[in-house]
C-alpha cells in the first residue's frame, strides 16, 4: 500500500510516510459493493467495546461536570494516581507504586502511545530504530516516522507462536533501537507474553539501552479468573528487576467500555514519567476533571469489570467452535479478537472480507491490512480479525453466516 502523499513543501516530510489506516483500506475496499439487504449488517472490524458503560462511572462523570470549570494539570489529581497505584498493586501482587513520580494519567493508551516515541526517540543519533510486532497496531509505526525513526518488524506468526523472537535481530540493528513497542496481550493474535519472553527481552534493554514501551489495553480481558494475563511490571518484579527503562500503557476503554471517555495511564520507570510529563505538559494534554473522577471511580471497582470478562468468555465459548468448518481459529489466551486464518488457499483475505461484505452483510477486518510485508512474507496475509464486540446473538448469527460458505 502506498504512503499518503499530501504534496506540500512546508510541511513535514516524514507525513509523506504513512500509509492509511486499516479502516481507511476497508473503506475503499467496498466501495462501489452494496451488501446484502437481505441481512441485517454486523460489524466485527473494529475494536470498540459495545457492552454498556457501567452505571456508577457515568453517575460520576455526571456528579463532576462542575470541574469543567477549572483548568486540570498534567499530572492529574493524587487522588485519581493513588487510585491507579492501589489498582496496579491489587491486580499485579506489586509493592504500591510511588503516586507521585510514577504515575502519568493520559487521554487513552492511544495517544500516548504516539507521544512517547516523541519523547523517547534521539534525532542526533544515526539511524535510530523502533522495534514493533508484525501485525501491529499501526499507532506504532506513525508514532515512530513522526519521531524520526524507523520502524523494524518482527513477524509474529503461527510457526512461533505469534511470539516476537528477539534473538533474530541482527545487533547492528539493536544497537541502533532506541524503544521497543510490544503488545500483550496481543493486537490481533491474542497472545499473552511469558516471563522468559521477559527476561530475554529485558536482557537485550539492558545491553543495547532502549526503552520498552508496553502496550496493555487489552490486559483485563481473559477468561479465567484465576489465571490473569502476565503484566511487564509484574514480569520485572518476579525477575527481581527494577523499572528501568520500561513503560506501561493501559486504558480503561476496553476494561470498563469506555471507549469515548479517553481514559488511561501510564507507568514505570519513573525517570521516563518525568519526561514524560514535561513534553506532555507543554503538549496540553491534560485529563478532563470530570473524566477524572469517573475514572478514579472505575479503577476502584472490579465488579463491572468480573461481569465484562464474563461477556465475552461467553461470547468466545459459543463462537469460537461454529467457526471451524469456515475457518482455522482457536481460544485466544485474551483480548476480545479472533485471529482466524482462512481454510481456502485460493482466496485472499481481501477477497474473503469483500465476500462477506457484499454476499452476507457481515464486517471483518483483513489481516494484511494489520502488517507489513517483511523479507517477501505479510503474516498477516490469508487471516482476518473479528472483534467479538457485539451482542452474543449478533457473534452467532455472523459465525452462522460464516459457517454457511463453507
Amino acid at each position: 500500500m502506498d504512503p499518503i502523499a499530501l504534496n506540500h513543501n512546508s510541511l513535514n516530510p516524514n507525513l509523506n510516510l504513512l500509509q492509511p489506516y486499516p479502516f481507511q483500506r476497508l473503506r475503499d475496499l467496498f466501495a462501489g459493493t452494496t451488501p446484502n439487504a437481505a441481512f441485517k449488517p454486523i460489524n466485527l472490524s473494529i475494536g470498540e467495546p459495545k457492552h454498556a458503560t457501567p452505571t456508577l462511572i457515568t453517575d460520576a462523570l455526571v456528579n463532576n461536570l462542575a470541574g469543567l470549570a477549572n483548568y486540570p494539570t498534567t499530572l492529574g489529581s493524587l487522588a485519581l494516581r493513588t487510585a491507579i497505584s492501589q489498582w496496579i498493586a491489587r491486580r499485579y501482587n506489586l509493592p504500591a507504586l510511588n503516586p507521585e513520580t510514577s504515575i502519568l494519567p493520559v487521554n487513552g493508551s492511544r495517544e500516548a502511545l504516539f507521544a512517547f516515541a516523541q519523547v523517547v526517540i534521539d534525532r542526533t543519533k544515526s539511524n535510530p530504530i523502533v522495534i514493533s510486532p508484525n501485525p501491529f497496531y499501526q499507532i506504532y509505526e506513525g508514532a515512530s516516522f513522526l519521531a524520526g525513526a524507523t520502524p523494524y518488524f518482527l513477524n509474529t506468526t503461527p510457526e512461533n507462536g505469534h511470539a516476537m523472537d528477539f534473538e533474530q535481530v541482527p545487533a547492528e540493528i539493536l544497537n541502533r533501537t532506541q524503544l521497543v513497542y510490544v503488545c500483550s496481550p496481543g493486537n490481533p493474535s491474542g497472545k499473552v507474553m511469558n516471563l522468559a519472553q521477559w527476561k530475554t527481552l529485558f536482557a537485550l534493554s539492558d545491553q543495547y539501552g532502549f526503552v520498552i514501551a508496553a502496550d496493555e489495553c487489552y490486559a483485563e480481558i481473559y477468561f479465567d479468573e484465576t489465571n490473569p494475563p502476565l503484566g511487564a511490571l509484574q514480569a520485572a518484579h518476579q525477575l527481581g528487576r527494577d523499572y528501568k527503562n520500561l513503560v506501561v500503557f493501559s486504558s480503561l476503554s476496553k476494561r470498563s467500555n469506555v471507549p469515548g471517555m479517553r481514559s488511561g495511564f501510564v507507568t514505570g520507570d519513573a525517570k521516563i514519567i518525568e519526561a514524560f510529563t514535561l513534553y506532555r505538559t507543554y503538549h496540553g494534554c491534560a485529563m478532563n476533571p470530570a473524566v477524572q473522577a469517573a475514572s478514579l471511580t472505575a479503577w476502584n471497582d472490579g465488579a463491572h469489570v468480573i461481569e465484562n470478562r464474563r461477556l465475552y468468555a461467553e461470547k468466545f465459548k459459543t463462537v469460537t467452535p461454529l467457526l471451524n468448518g469456515a475457518l482455522e481459529v482457536e481460544m485466544p489466551d485474551a483480548a476480545f479478537y479472533l485471529w482466524a486464518k482462512i481454510k481456502n488457499p485460493a482466496m485472499t483475505d481481501t477477497d474473503f472480507a469483500l465476500k462477506l461484505y457484499r454476499d452476507l452483510n457481515i464486517t471483518v477486518l483483513p489481516g494484511s491490512y494489520l502488517a507489513r510485508e517483511v523479507n517477501d512474507i505479510n503474516p498477516g496475509k490469508n487471516f482476518i480479525r473479528l472483534a467479538l464486540v457485539a451482542s452474543l446473538e449478533e457473534c452467532v448469527e455472523a459465525a452462522n453466516r460464516i459457517q454457511s460458505m463453507s
